[in-house]
């Protein structure tokens, strides 16, 4: 099933990463829904620069790194040692992005096995057949993710929730479900409101662009009867790493009786919980300004940590290609 149409315009393939005459061409996610402009990546090095600068985030940096790897394939051939140290730069980019650092090194595993001639047009081919079992995950997921939507729902989300959240809405859609969705605008960055609803309005779901601070009038009010978000982290034991906002959102989800739904494409068995995991911390002046306008004195003090820790009792389950584990 070709899921891309499906999907928004920023979520497929050629608009998130793909390369033209030896240059990786990403797309500027900072800069949507009021441009299309393409960061351009010469190497790997250029590539992860654009992953820390959230060039592009969520999903997007998987999709970023595998190009990037084949990228250094045409430039370098099968030198292991360059492969590696692209993969290893790639994989520091993001911490909180294990799907990428396990991708990664699937990769560089199968490279071993892969013929010196030809090697960048078969290494190609590899990440053109592993982007197409990642479209299947994600429609594995959603299909379970449909299920849970009711028709009437009001659906929760924070941040940009990515294929599976979509998808999800299309495939109940179809099903003749009809519902609202409420995005948070997710601040400091804004991508529910620059990625997320455009995203909502492109696809003409009935929806609601709301600040962060509204989440907890709209849940307590019998608004919203679901939350479903994306992960950039999960576990067995249902913790989850997602943007900052989650946990606020789940907390009064949980204190109203809405479930909480994370979508993971899969888990991390390095850990089996959280609760201690070093939270990144970002530059503070991101949250003195809004769209580069500042909002404050240049005097004050800010903080900011990026990603919320969100414990098991506040998650209903994490949706995972092969089910859920709730």
């Amino acid at each position: 099933m070709n899921i891309e149409k499906l999907l928004p315009s920023v979520l497929r393939h050629e608009n998130i990463a793909h390369i033209e005459d030896d240059v990786l061409l990403i797309e500027d996610r900072r800069k949507l829904p009021f441009s299309r402009e393409f960061y351009k990546a010469y190497d790997a090095s250029d590539a992860a620069c654009a992953i820390r600068m959230m060039v592009t985030q969520g999903g997007g940096p998987l999709e970023t790194a595998l190009q990037a790897m084949v990228l250094t394939a045409r430039k370098c051939g099968k030198n292991m040692d360059e492969l590696r140290k692209a993969g290893s730069l790639l994989s520091s980019a993001r911490k909180t992005n294990t799907t990428m650092k396990r991708e990664i090194a699937f990769l560089l595993e199968e490279f071993e096995s892969i013929g010196s001639r030809n090697f960048a047009d078969s290494v190609q081919e590899l990440v053109n057949s592993r982007l197409e079992e990642y479209d299947e995950k994600y429609l594995a997921m959603a299909e379970y993710g449909c299920r849970l939507i009711k028709d009437g729902d009001g659906i929760l989300t924070t941040c940009f929730p990515e294929h599976s959240f979509f998808l999800s809405l299309s495939l109940a859609r179809e099903e003749g479900k009809k519902f609202t969705v409420y995005a948070q605008e997710t601040r400091p960055y804004l991508q529910g409101a620059h990625l997320t609803a455009p995203s909502l309005a492109e696809l003409s779901f009935d929806h609601y662009l709301i600040t962060d601070n509204m989440t907890a009038f709209f849940i307590s009010s019998g608004r919203v009867n679901i939350y479903m978000t994306a992960s950039d982290l999960a576990t067995k034991e249902k913790w989850v790493i997602n943007k900052l906002g989650t946990l606020s959102s789940a907390i009064a989800c949980h204190e109203y009786g809405v479930p909480y739904y994370a979508f993971s494409m899969g888990f991390d068995d390095s850990y089996s919980t959280l609760c201690e995991k070093e939270v990144e911390f970002r530059d503070p002046e991101e949250v003195k300004e809004c769209q580069g306008i500042p909002v404050t004195g240049g005097d004050v003090r800010a903080i900011y940590p990026c990603f919320d820790v969100i414990a098991p009792e506040y998650v209903s389950a994490v949706i995972t290609p092969d089910g859920s584990i709730s």
